[in-house]
């Protein structure tokens, strides 16, 4: 038996799926499938039920998959006291961040992190933020940055980089261009444009329609800020976005207020509760990356990672600071 093996087994156990596994571990699924094929003959019991097309565990793979990740785990936090006494950091960091959110300050500190830490090897991940913050809930993850409607969602903890209103968008000549604000009844009477379920911004969204007993037409969908502006621009909807991602659209659109959607859409890190030192090292990078004050925390080696931030209104543009989605 080999900690290969039992770390593809792990991660076709948490993607459900062999091909994403694959990609996540980084070699062929064909590899993957060998190696747990090789596992379960050694074991003598099959551990992944493949007759379909999601990878299912067997009654023997869900007694294996905890002792499977506490042997990871153990490995691991071998290799962290070792750093810790040479002084070197050294493992893994998988990173998740929402599609098409290009944040400069976030990338500045993956980049100084991995300067003053070449012993750990870092990779990026891009994925919806629902999904990513399951990926980190499950371990998947170490730590994303994610589009959220929630200061710290559940059974995580979040470092709130962005805090802003959501604003409608909409050509100057559009019946709703002369107002100064609207609220979402205003809204419901148009065909809207927005970012797709699994977004903060829509999140938001859905859930002020909902308190409101609102069921507002959504004629368009799509993943990027720049794409429900241009849709928008062009007439096909009223755009929805947050304040940051409304700006630099000259004469082609109005951005405004909505009155009664007063929960603002986040971008935060989000990671779990009980981080190794090299998250903690990252999450200081990105503190200080995003000009805000350091927090004095304890690294305690685990099998999954994290610690704690509190949440901060970015000021700054949209280019320096990054945009929730």
């Amino acid at each position: 038996m080999e900690l290969r093996q039992l770390e593809y087994f792990v991660a076709v156990a948490e993607e459900a799926n062999f091909t994403r596994a694959a990609e996540r571990v980084r070699i062929s699924q064909s590899g993957v499938s060998a190696q747990i094929r090789q596992l379960e003959r050694e074991l003598g019991a099959t551990l992944i039920d493949r007759s379909t097309r999601t990878a299912t565990l067997t009654a023997a793979g869900r007694a294996a998959l905890e002792p499977a990740r506490a042997v990871l785990a153990g490995v691991a936090a071998v290799r962290q006291a070792v750093g810790e006494v040479a002084g070197v950091l050294r493992g893994e960091l998988t990173v998740g961040m929402v599609i098409g959110c290009t944040v400069a300050p976030f990338f500045a500190a993956l980049a100084d992190f991995h300067r003053a830490h070449p012993g750990v090897e870092l990779t990026l991940q891009e994925e919806n933020s629902d999904r990513l913050i399951a990926g980190v809930r499950s371990g998947a993850l170490d730590l994303a940055l994610v589009g959220t409607a929630d200061a710290t969602p559940a059974g995580l903890e979040a470092l709130t980089i962005v805090s802003e209103r959501l604003v409608a968008l909409v050509p100057p000549d559009h019946p709703l261009g002369a107002l100064p604000s609207v609220t979402l009844a205003d809204l419901a009477a148009y065909p809207l444009v927005c970012l797709p379920p699994g977004t903060g911004i829509r999140t938001v969204l859905d859930r002020a329609c909902a308190a409101a007993r609102l069921a507002p037409s959504i004629a368009l969908q799509a993943s990027a800020g720049e794409a429900v502006a241009d849709l928008a621009a062009r007439g096909l909807g009223v755009g929805i976005l947050s304040e940051s991602m409304a700006r630099g659209h000259g004469e082609r659109l109005r951005s405004l207020r909505i009155d009664d959607v007063e929960d603002p859409a986040l971008l935060a890190l989000v990671w779990g509760t009980n981080p190794g030192p090299a998250l903690v090292k990252l999450v200081e990078y990105a503190r200080s990356a995003f000009g805000l004050p350091q927090k004095e925390e304890r690294a305690r080696p685990a099998r999954t990672r994290r610690d704690r931030g509190l949440p901060h209104r970015a000021v700054g543009s949209r280019a320096d600071r990054g945009h929730p989605d």
